[in-house]
């Protein structure tokens, strides 16, 4: 009994023993590698370009005025649509105490002169009916006395002109009403009531007491790199793309290429503008930001692989095509238009040929 039991603790033994040298045999064999393959497709190569920019008006106007003075009134706010000559605002004069004074003074002395060609006048006048003189002489005071009211008048609009900046003889044509000079939508009204403005002279810009665009004409105004701005030309298609407008896309027409760069980074960027095609269900926003996409090339129902599948040795391209199962040989390929993607294949491939994929390789018992 004792026998047999030995013999059957050591077969255990020896059973458990086989098992781990077999186990231990198979873990130590490489496991064989299995790579993935790809075939060719028949696709469309697009290679573009992106412009990073904004969607602004065509026609923005700064509203300025043509007098100093304090903002009295203000007819609009941003939003507002206008007419040419529309009232914007209203500016009350301060007048300069000097010329003020002298103003005052001219009229005073203007009136004095009136009052003594009138009695001058009256005078000469009695003399020509008791036939004293004659009518050539009276003429001459007669002269003299609508001389004297004209210079009446003169000086009450020239007070007039420096007290409220208007006179009696002009009108309506008061350069204290300030008005749009285009038709538009009032972007921006910067001034309140109360603020001081300066008028605009060769010296000074003035103050900005609106800004009124035409919104219903918008340009994209974006930069390119140099590398790809050679490859632009007027009339090229371009596809916006409005931050604030996810759900919409927006074609315009390039119209504009700056002939001039400007460094910006380390870069030289180029300026350009397209017009844009306006949608009647969206309204686009004076200055949304906007990527616009440019079509540089396009090769259309050609065949194609994926970039990363191509390799490169000096001027040669050629991929790894399967001729056995899990057996590839390197073929050279002739490449074309790339999108960073997809390469066009010119020669050497076919859509049967199954290409091996990079870094796929799998281990498997």
């Amino acid at each position: 009994m004792k026998k047999a039991f030995k013999i059957l603790i050591g077969a255990i033994i020896l059973f458990i023993f086989a098992g781990t040298i077999v186990y231990l045999y198979r873990k130590s064999q490489a496991k064989p590698v299995v790579f993935e393959t790809s075939v060719a497709t028949v696709t469309n190569i697009i290679k573009k370009t992106v412009a990073t920019g904004k969607i602004v008006p065509r026609k923005e106007i700064e509203i300025k005025p043509r007098i100093s003075g304090i903002i009295a009134e203000i007819y609009v706010e941003a939003g507002d649509k206008v007419k040419v000559g529309d009232m914007i605002a209203k500016i009350r004069i301060i007048p300069n105490m000097i010329n003020l004074n002298e103003a005052e003074s001219r009229l005073d002395r203007a009136r004095i002169s009136l009052e003594d060609a009138s009695m001058n006048y009256d005078r000469q006048k009695t003399l020509f009916e008791g036939k004293a003189i004659a009518a050539a002489e009276l003429q001459n005071y007669e002269v003299a006395l609508k001389n004297a009211r004209q210079d009446v008048i003169t000086a009450e609009n020239n007070l007039q002109l420096i007290r409220e900046g208007i006179t009696r003889s002009a009108g309506s044509a008061s350069n204290t009403i300030i008005r749009s000079t285009i038709a538009g939508m009032v972007l921006t009204v910067p001034v309140e009531v109360g603020n001081s403005v300066i008028e605009s002279n060769t010296f000074n810009d003035g103050t900005t007491i609106a800004t009124v665009a035409d919104m219903g004409e918008m340009i994209f105004k974006g930069k390119v790199d140099e590398s790809e701005v050679g490859k632009l030309h007027e009339g090229m298609g371009l596809n916006l793309t409005v931050g604030a407008i996810d759900t919409e896309n927006f074609s315009a027409r390039l119209e504009h290429i700056s002939p001039k760069g400007v460094e910006e980074n380390g870069a030289i960027q180029f300026e350009i503008r397209a017009a844009v095609s306006l949608k009647d269900s969206v309204f686009i926003r004076a200055g949304y930001s906007a990527n616009a996409d440019i079509v540089l090339e396009r090769r259309d129902s050609v065949l194609a692989v994926q970039e990363s599948l191509v390799k490169y040795e000096g001027d040669s391209a050629f991929v790894e095509i399967e001729t056995a199962p899990q057996t590839f040989e390197k073929r050279c390929i002739k490449t074309g238009l790339s999108d960073g993607i997809n390469v066009e294949v010119l020669q050497g491939l076919s859509k049967k040929d199954k290409i091996k994929l990079q870094n796929s390789g799998n281990r498997t018992i």
